[in-house]
């Protein structure tokens, strides 16, 4: 997992050693490097995630792990991936997750913190009027015991119906 602390002291001996921001290589930064650098700087992880960068030298291309300690997945841990393309902010991380703000509801002033606290909210509160799964949603609405207890079989791995889902237990 990569050190924010060693980052916020890199970034200090930067700015004293003459304030010319780099990336790795001695390449002048892109924007997108600087507003994921400024965005892992300022986040604040709920004890519930965490992130990491399978390269420390990429911030572009970093992993989420989320292990929800209440409501319906709880005691399950999620994996999720994140491209960040050069042209973030303006344009979302691209992630395999059905979240609406990195679709029609970007905007530039969100951050990488905005993008984990929504996957949490997800978790706790799952969305029924904007599903990825419309079957799941339908369930959800109609009974939530019933709801519960497939979510409960689908975090022990196995299938629901007609969809395999991989253990995602802790």
């Amino acid at each position: 997992m990569i050190k924010l602390f060693s980052l916020k002291q890199q970034k200090k001996d930067e700015e004293s050693a003459g304030g010319n921001r780099t990336g790795a290589g001695g390449k002048k930064a892109s924007a997108a490097q600087l507003r994921i650098q400024k965005d892992i700087n300022e986040l604040n992880l709920p004890k519930t995630c965490e992130i990491n960068f399978p390269d420390d030298d990429d911030l572009l291309n970093f992993r989420l792990i989320i292990s929800p300690d209440e409501g319906f997945y709880k005691g399950g841990k999620f994996v999720f991936s994140f491209k960040v393309g050069q042209g973030y902010p303006h344009d979302p991380p691209q992630g395999n997750v059905c979240l609406n703000i990195l679709r029609e509801d970007w905007k530039p002033v969100l951050t990488i913190n905005s993008i984990i606290y929504g996957l949490q909210y997800l978790f706790l509160e799952p969305n029924p009027e904007d599903p990825l799964n419309k079957e799941a949603a339908e369930v959800l609405q109609t009974n939530r015991r019933l709801f519960e207890q497939n979510v409960h079989r689908s975090l022990r791995g196995g299938y629901v119906g007609a969809t395999y889902f991989e253990r995602c237990l802790k």
